[in-house]
């Protein structure tokens, strides 16, 4: 019997068998062995939400929860936060390494000249009500590309391919920013090829009269930091949503808007506007103590912006966009939230309550202060979720294609329903 085993021993029928476990997991279709007879399916197992599932083996975002730690490609989040640009993070995830100058140079070049839309897409657009919601028109506006580029149904053709990364990637920034001005009832503005991938993004969001937008520097590496620290974490909801998707062989276009649908939730990219309404709410330092009254009662009242899924320890990007905050509050003044947000959080992390559930900020808690600081109304703040994250998306995408493991997503399911039955006549039914 090998050491990297399971043995397990069905109380049913006495028998015992032996699973191998490797990289700390053992297949689940390797319990499909255990039967009581011929006509059982075999043991499965129940999993909701994934708490316990590992879907796939990915080399693209290493998390420890316990610890605190985040790394792409094995690059630590606060290296790459403090040294790197978004463009040159988003090749490392899509390529597997950080690229030489002239690689950088050339994936610079192929996003910045890919910003422009096709004009009868931006038709599209133009066709949505003024108060559409952006993140909405998003998702239209991406699935709708796929159509105006059919060639990108061959996802095996690695040139094919590689062009559809950087339209995804370009204009995303570009269709982001005429949403914006299309809710605002403001003139579209075209990329400028001249600046960087953020600064371009705020050139297309807040360009005015000015002949040519000069972008604050502060807040464009402010962006910058943020758009990194967002680009891919691990087998969340919408990133599982690219996989699932992705799965069945469909366009990348079709892929990364059901992606943008599922980060669209509450629960999901929209978590930072639900602090951002919590906090309000709150209204004052002094409401505070109530407010942790209530959350402990079980109220109805939830901390938002506290807890993650998968850390269990301060969520290592939090910690790095609270310093990113004071430089952005610098330049635009401060958030007068700002105050209730860091009194709630010091009362909440010294509360037993919170710490023996190890509920610590995550991203949401700050960044939607700063997003709120750069002028951006809560509506845009899912679409600041989906700009960079794209490039996580489209590289676990790539990788699901490359793994001859996956095949398309067909989860089982724990039949409750009714036993067999009879049809009866409607004139018989009770």
């Amino acid at each position: 019997m090998g050491s990297n085993t399971l043995t397990i021993t069905d109380n049913r029928t006495g028998k015992k068998y032996e699973v191998p476990i490797k990289e700390g997991t053992i297949k689940a279709t390797d319990l499909r062995q255990i039967k009581t007879g011929e006509d059982d399916f075999g043991v499965m197992t129940y999993d909701p939400a994934f708490m316990n599932t590992a879907a796939c083996r990915s080399a693209i975002t290493y998390i420890d929860g316990d610890k605190g730690i985040l790394e792409y490609r094995g690059y630590p989040i606060e290296q790459l936060a403090e040294k790197s640009t978004y463009l040159e993070t988003a090749y490392l995830l899509v390529y597997g390494e950080l690229p030489t100058a002239t690689q950088l140079s050339e994936w610079q070049y192929n996003i910045t000249h890919h910003t422009f839309i096709n004009e009868n897409l931006k038709g599209v657009l133009d066709a949505f009500r003024y108060n559409a919601h952006p993140m909405g028109i998003l998702i239209a506006m991406i699935s709708a590309m796929g159509t105006f580029y059919p060639e990108a149904k061959n996802i095996f053709d690695a040139e094919i391919r590689q062009r559809q990364i950087y339209r995804l990637v370009a204009k995303m920034i570009t269709i982001a920013g005429f949403s914006y001005r299309h809710m605002m009832g403001m003139p579209k503005v075209y990329p400028d090829n001249d600046l960087s991938y953020p600064g371009n993004f705020l050139n297309m969001m807040f360009k005015t009269t000015e002949l040519k937008y000069q972008p604050n520097r502060a807040l464009e590496r402010a962006l910058e930091v943020l758009f990194i620290l967002h680009a891919d974490h691990e087998q969340n909801c919408s990133t599982s949503a690219m996989r699932v998707i992705g799965s069945s062989q469909v366009d990348p276009y079709s892929a990364v808007a059901g992606a943008a649908a599922a980060l669209y939730g509450p629960l999901h990219g929209g978590a930072n506007e639900q602090v951002i309404r919590m906090l309000t709410e709150i209204g004052s330092k002094q409401n505070i103590p109530a407010f942790i009254k209530k959350v402990e009662a079980g109220e109805g009242v939830k901390l938002m912006g506290f807890g993650h899924r998968v850390y269990k320890n301060y969520d290592p990007r939090a910690k790095i966009i609270k310093r990113v905050a004071y430089e952005v509050f610098e330049v635009n003044g401060t958030n007068p939230l700002l105050d209730i947000a860091l009194e709630l959080e010091r009362i909440a992390l010294e509360d037993d309550y919170f710490i023996k559930r190890k509920l610590y900020p995550n991203v949401d808690f700050y960044s939607g202060l700063i997003y709120q600081a750069m002028k951006f109304p809560m509506d845009m703040f899912p679409v600041l979720f989906a700009i960079p994250r794209v490039s996580g998306w489209l590289a676990q995408w790539q990788e699901m294609l490359e793994d001859p493991d996956q095949k398309i997503s067909r989860p089982r399911q724990i039949y409750v329903g009714a036993k067999r039955r009879d049809f009866v006549p409607i004139e018989r039914r009770k």
